[in-house]
């Protein structure tokens, strides 16, 4: 039987908290910064927590990795 191989993306992307969830970073934060608003990029910055929704899309890129 094969290895069952990560998604190389999803490895860069995504990292699981120690309580199981995982976490990933804003969008819209690389350019055209000029006509956001700080508070805006401020908010940009920081980490989110991905959707129950989206979980098991991510299993399928990250198996063995999420539980």
């Amino acid at each position: 039987m094969p290895k069952m191989k990560s998604n190389s993306s999803a490895k860069k992307r995504f990292k699981i908290t120690g309580t199981g969830k995982v976490k990933r970073k804003h969008a819209f934060k690389n350019h055209i910064l000029t006509k956001k608003s700080t508070q805006r990029k401020r908010r940009l910055t920081k980490f989110a927590v991905v959707e129950k929704t989206e979980l098991n899309n991510l299993r399928l890129m990250l198996p063995g990795q999420i539980d």
